[in-house]
């Protein structure tokens, strides 16, 4: 049985909601101090920090910042570890999601799809390798399936994904032996908050080997592997998709 995260710091980016809120509980569960950042919902990270220093005291702390604000990350970095001590699991998890229709995809668009997908995870784990390589800390991305096959419409986003896919590979090339490197691919595990229709979720649903849609805590499942199980994984990307990349 491996040793649980006690004495760990993790930073999540996205972490107010849906699978990022999932992601800080299963480490801080583990034992970890956890810094939720977010962009937008402060009310929702202010109530998750709230609820886990209820269950251990000054164990959380949020964090705000707009990540395509790239000149302002390593002062994050350096808030979070000022906070904590250090920094030993940085999650890339923010992540921007919506169609883009060939023929109607604008530069704006590009940038708000692959600023949070590809860039923010470039440049705010270049601002964290200082601190990872004192710790011999771990970086894990948040990829998607739809980086490997493609999303009709998405475009933008398909393309920003398998960017973050290669980028977990380069810098895992890169930053070893200090740091690890790896992903978490999803597949199905929250509906969009679009209204998705029943149709349409029936036919994804078709397209799953094991036939149901996934849950928060399996990606939260699998990030703890990766940063509390996995010494000798790195340069590595695990879907957690009921065996959908297997081929639809």
């Amino acid at each position: 049985m491996s040793e649980n995260l006690s004495n760990k710091l993790a930073l999540v980016t996205g972490a107010a909601r849906r699978i990022g809120a999932a992601i800080v509980r299963g480490l801080h569960a583990d034992g970890a101090a956890v810094a939720v950042h977010y962009r937008g919902s402060a009310t929702e990270a202010e109530a998750l920090v709230r609820e886990l220093n209820g269950l251990r005291a000054n164990s959380a702390a949020a964090f705000q910042l707009d990540l395509q604000d790239c000149d302002a990350m390593p002062q994050l970095i350096a808030d979070v570890a000022a906070w904590g001590g250090s920094l030993d699991i940085l999650v890339n998890n923010a992540s921007r999601f919506y169609p883009t229709p060939p023929g109607d995809i604008s530069g704006e668009q590009w940038d708000d799809i692959v600023g949070p997908n590809l860039k923010a995870p470039l440049f705010l784990s270049q601002a964290a390798i200082p601190e990872l390589r004192r710790s011999r800390g771990v970086i894990i991305n948040i990829v998607d399936i739809h980086g490997q096959r493609p999303l009709r419409n998405h475009a933008v986003y398909g393309a920003a994904k398998a960017g973050l896919a290669m980028l977990t590979r380069s810098l895992a090339k890169d930053l070893a032996p200090e740091i690890r490197v790896n992903g978490v691919s999803p597949g199905a595990i929250l509906w969009p908050e679009d209204n998705m229709g029943d149709d349409a979720k029936e036919s994804i649903l078709q397209q799953i080997p094991l036939a149901r849609s996934g849950d928060p805590d399996d990606i939260a499942g699998c990030v703890l592997y990766i940063a509390r199980d996995a010494a000798y994984v790195t340069g590595q990307i695990i879907a957690v998709d009921g065996g959908r990349s297997l081929g639809w």
